[in-house]
């Protein structure tokens, strides 16, 4: 609902206040009200700016220094704010002087001075009363939409009902699936885009607001975000105010209606076909898949990579999606179970790098890494639907045991998950090729037991561990760099070949781990 500053002022709160600057502003829109007192100027720098916010401010910081209350003004009229009103006069600052109020002039940002007996509190309740409930709750959206709603002579199922809803009472809806996939649109404006809206939607964590509706601006237009159950599944709903005409209140009790509404049609919603799309690839099904991608609106070409993480915390992984998607204009498709999550990221740019494009991948997959317990295993750089499938069969046998030959990784590429998928198959084909390898470290038995493991541990750690360097074996062993150099001396000696941080030996890296999968597996 349309509420401005104008409207504001005609509330028991600012009886006896007096607009001293800024009257160009009084028609600007009231979405939300703050209070913001600085100890220094560079204090609101902390300060993000909303131009549909009133700021209420006693100049606590700065009571008897005009020019940083005018430096005050400027720095909020700059950031955004719909409205200052200026509390405390004659108790923190003297008076109000005319050069601060002819600052506001300029910015046409309104400047209430306020009586001195008013309070914060007082001026905060009324003006969110007015900006969610209004004057009068009309009841006639709430009885249009039942009307609408519940005429099953005309409708035959509950789609076509909330769409003649929407469109005689300007708005729009949108349920989504858990996995942020729209299930059902019923558009009537196109204002702004479905995808700008589950943006912000994720960007603003909704899926963490379990018990109340959000209200967030996408590009002009307000939406309003919340949780709904469907035949004991979890979707989100988000309605869209067309014309700004309803309160937050009156929005809140729509939503409440039309859920009602579902359950009285026994609606079911479609299947989620992006998250179809994830799973038929996850069980190697590429037949389904690429029977479901026109629905899901995929195209082969637009995958770049496909991950499984577990152990994220899922509101920290979100957000870590959501700011990625924000920065890298890429689409992060997933869905999630637990602490687990399948996944892949889309371009929908093809004149992209794509070296750059794997490299933006890799940057995000690194992010996910900061948790101890967090494993990610992805293949990037994939070749269309038949490449992401081959990709989720080598992660699927792959990832529980690649973390036994890399124990100190916590994100997996390509690279480590393929060879250890050659050692599973060496391992269990056996025969003249395991045995080719695993002769290759049969010197190290001729040194003897504690001598020959020794070494052994130091080479293993070197090669697949650290990579190559003798300062990581080192701490990794806890034990000196001269030590691991003294080893690695012994160790060419034994083996007849020469190894540094700049070669490695062909063969001798599949050797060192089949034998460490030898163990978990024997």
């Amino acid at each position: 609902m349309k509420v401005t500053v104008a409207d504001c002022l005609e509330l028991q709160a600012f009886k006896d206040s007096e607009v001293v600057g800024g009257r160009l502003g009084l028609s600007n829109d009231v979405k939300s009200v703050s209070v913001l007192d600085a100890g220094k100027i560079e204090d609101l720098d902390f300060y993000g700016g909303n131009n549909s916010e009133i700021l209420l401010t006693g100049f606590l910081g700065f009571r008897d220094d005009v020019a940083k209350q005018c430096s005050f003004v400027r720095s909020v009229a700059k950031k955004g704010c719909a409205a200052l009103a200026v509390y405390y006069v004659g108790k923190g600052i003297s008076e109000l002087d005319a050069e601060v109020a002819a600052v506001a002039d300029e910015a046409a940002l309104p400047l209430i001075l306020m009586p001195g007996n008013a309070e914060y509190n007082e001026t905060i309740a009324e003006i969110m009363d007015k900006v969610l409930y209004g004057d009068n709750f009309r009841n006639s959206l709430i009885s249009n939409t039942v009307f609408h709603l519940l005429n099953f002579e005309k409708h035959s199922n509950f789609q076509s009902a909330v769409r003649e809803a929407a469109i005689n009472n300007e708005f729009q809806l949108i349920i989504l699936s858990e996995d942020f996939n729209p299930i059902l649109t019923v558009e009537t404006r196109h204002k702004a885009t479905i995808a700008d809206a589950i943006k912000l939607g994720k960007e603003r964590n909704v899926e963490s607001n379990a018990g109340a509706y959000t209200m967030i601006d996408v590009n002009g237009v307000l939406t309003y975000w919340g949780p709904v159950t469907i035949n004991n599944d979890k979707y989100y709903m988000f309605i869209v105010d067309n014309e700004d005409s309803y309160t937050a209140g009156e929005i809140t009790k729509l939503a409440e209606i039309i859920e009602l509404a579902m359950g009285m049609w026994k609606y079911t919603p479609e299947r989620d076909a992006k998250a179809e799309f994830i799973k038929a690839l996850m069980r190697g099904n590429k037949s389904l898949a690429y029977t479901l991608k026109d629905e899901a609106k995929i195209s082969g070409d637009d995958i770049l990579s496909v991950f499984f993480s577990k152990g994220i915390d899922p509101d920290a992984e979100s957000h870590i999606f959501s700011e990625f998607e924000k920065e890298e204009d890429l689409n992060v498709m997933k869905i999630t179970e637990g602490d687990e999550t399948y996944g892949m990221i889309l371009t929908y740019d093809d004149e992209a790098s794509d070296n750059n494009i794997k490299n933006r991948c890799v940057k995000l997959f690194n992010k996910l890494k900061g948790n101890k317990k967090a494993r990610i295993f992805h293949v990037t750089g994939l070749n269309g639907i038949e490449g992401a499938g081959d990709a989720y069969r080598l992660i699927s046998e792959s990832w529980s045991f690649v973390q036994s030959v890399f124990p100190y990784k916590r994100v997996f590429t390509k690279y480590e998950l393929t060879l250890v998928s050659n050692c599973i198959n060496i391992q269990i084909q056996g025969g003249f090729v395991k045995k080719n390898y695993i002769e290759l470290l049969e010197p190290f038995k001729a040194a003897g037991e504690n001598k020959g493991k020794q070494l052994l541990e130091t080479l293993e750690t070197f090669v697949l561990d650290a990579g190559m360097n003798s300062g990581k074996t080192a701490k990794f062993m806890g034990i000196h760099t001269n030590t691991v150099q003294y080893r690695l001396k012994k160790i060419n000696e034994m083996l007849g070949v020469e190894i540094t941080g700049n070669r490695i030996i062909p063969g001798l890296t599949m050797a060192l781990a089949l034998k460490r999968l030898e163990r978990v597996v024997s």
